[in-house]
């Protein structure tokens, strides 16, 4: 951090703020009724249990990921994790690929923001709504959300987010009324609906309806009592988003009736949540449904506009970006200038697709969004195989199921996930095979430059490469976590201990050879 800067507001969110953060950057609304529709197409009645499938893969990634969480406290969150687990060449090729995955998840979605926008100035009001001009408008509008103070975009998300699941469970709530078109019953997770070959397609969506879930450990920094408000918001979010997703599905299907659900979303899948609100609350509620998709758009944004910031300003204090990123607001406490750079190359990007002649949905949102679901999703991976490789070197008093076990059925689960999305990829993108082959190699590439960039940084600058994902010293982080501005001396023999157990020494630069797992990606 440039000197005589200050840092992130300390202490400021909560459990409750964290989820808002990482549910909101899901989208359900928009994730529901966008996308839903077509998993049922694919997947039949038993496509709510594909969502509960998911959700069960991600929280036992969670178990270890969050473990990792009470001994790693850098704020670089998935880099930090896979540096500690599997040296620094892997950790910076995945600080690169976090960077291009968190871009790609947000500046996508400027695409939906301008065509959802459209549509519902043509569904509403009969007016034609061009998408560029939305786009833009909506990034000086995220630009100043991210701007501003961590807890005024926790008040955000936290209206809008009741906005969009209120109106989804005001939908369910009417299909339970009325007892949906034939009586309600449960035949979506009967085995015979569940195991059919379009739940593997379903398992694709499904997946990518949670990606953003992990940011929880972006806002250790400014959480209250990290060690425990960050795996609270962890698990809760991941909960919470199966659950819903799984029953919001599943009213969906009662308010149709089995026989008829896959032929209503095959013939109309971006108008199925539209007509069953419409007959079981009212066309009043369609209309919110209208304008909630937008403002569920907009806190998508945020959330990712948020955590981006955060990784930057990490970056930047590793000395892998410039330390003008670094930089934050002295009244907002926000990284404004990694806020500005971020908004810049959103910008960029959009009025490069837009003078392409690019359709907003099918090529901005779904070529831009799909490395970057991919990319997140191999980070994941990347993180449950560094836990074991990391317990396994530092003394520690966590049990085998959580630093083992739990972190390796993960991995095992999220390689078929990432399988499964990659086989499935013509699905998100509609796009050619062409296409779909460049979206996808753009992963590994983005990866290997990063590795490159470790060796470089290796021969160039080994303080950045020896430093990268440093534990900060207890003394910093404790004079930090009261904005005290003078830290105490440390003697520089001292070494930071694992939280977990004080008498045990971290090496805080997790140098080359250390662990056991470095082996694989250090060469």
């Amino acid at each position: 951090m440039p000197e005589n800067s200050p840092g992130l507001r300390r202490g400021t969110l909560g459990t409750t703020d964290i989820a808002f953060f990482v549910v909101s950057a899901a989208a359900p609304l928009t994730v529901m009724a966008g996308v839903a529709p077509i998993a049922l197409t694919l997947g039949g009645l038993g496509a709510p249990a594909g969502y509960l499938l998911a959700g069960i893969t991600l929280a036992i990634f969670a178990v270890g990921f969050t473990t990792m969480s009470r001994h790693v406290r850098s704020g670089g969150a998935f880099y930090a994790y896979i540096t500690r687990g599997l040296g620094p060449v892997a950790g910076i090729g995945a600080a690169l690929l976090a960077m291009i995955g968190y871009n790609g998840m947000e500046i996508g979605v400027f695409g939906l923001l301008g065509s959802a926008t459209a549509d519902t100035g043509a569904a509403l009001w009969g007016v034609d709504v061009p998408w560029l001009p939305v786009s833009l408008a909506g990034i000086l509008i995220i630009w100043y959300g991210g701007y501003r103070s961590i807890d005024f975009g926790a008040k955000v998300l936290g209206v809008l987010l009741v906005a969009e699941t209120g109106i989804l469970l005001l939908l369910a709530g009417g299909v339970l009324i009325e007892g949906g078109a034939n009586g309600l019953d449960l035949a979506s997770f009967a085995p015979s609906n569940v195991l059919v070959p379009g739940t593997a397609a379903v398992l694709a969506f499904a997946f990518a309806a949670f990606t953003g879930f992990e940011s929880t450990v972006i806002y250790r920094r400014e959480a209250r009592d990290p060690a425990r408000t960050v795996p609270r918001a962890t698990y809760a979010a991941v909960a919470f988003l199966g659950v819903f997703y799984a029953f919001i599905v599943w009213t969906v299907i009662q308010a149709f009736g089995n026989d008829e659900v896959v032929r209503a979303a095959t013939d109309d899948p971006g108008g199925l949540f539209f007509a069953a609100i419409t007959t079981y609350v009212g066309g009043w509620a369609a209309d919110l449904m209208h304008v909630f998709i937008v403002t569920s758009i907009f806190a998508s944004l945020l959330a990712f506009h948020n955590a981006i910031n955060r990784y930057a300003l990490a970056l930047s204090e590793e000395g892998v970006l410039p330390k003008v990123l670094g930089r934050v607001h002295p009244r907002h406490r926000s990284p404004y200038v990694a806020g500005i750079a971020q908004s810049a190359l959103g910008a960029a990007v959009v009025l490069g697709f837009a003078a392409a002649g690019a359709d907003p949905y099918t090529q901005l949102l779904l070529w831009v969004n799909t490395p970057g679901m991919v990319g997140l999703m191999a980070l994941m991976l990347l993180a449950a195989i560094a836990v074991p490789c990391y317990f396994r070197r530092v003394r520690h008093d966590e049990g085998a199921l959580r630093t083992v076990v739990a972190p390796v059925v993960a991995a095992v689960l999220l390689a078929v996930a990432i399988y499964l999305i990659v086989t499935k990829v013509h699905l998100f993108t509609g796009a050619s095979t062409l296409v779909n082959t460049v979206l996808l190699t753009l992963v590994p590439a983005v990866f290997a430059v990063g590795a490159l960039l470790a060796l470089w940084l290796k021969r160039r600058r080994p303080e950045v490469y020896e430093g990268f994902a440093a534990e900060p010293a207890e003394q910093e982080e404790a004079a930090a976590a009261s904005d005290v501005a003078v830290v105490a001396p440390r003697d520089p023999d001292d070494q930071p201990t694992d939280p977990a157990n004080p008498t045990n020494p971290i090496n805080p630069t997790d140098k080359e050879g250390d662990a056991p797992c470095q082996q694989l990606t250090s060469s």
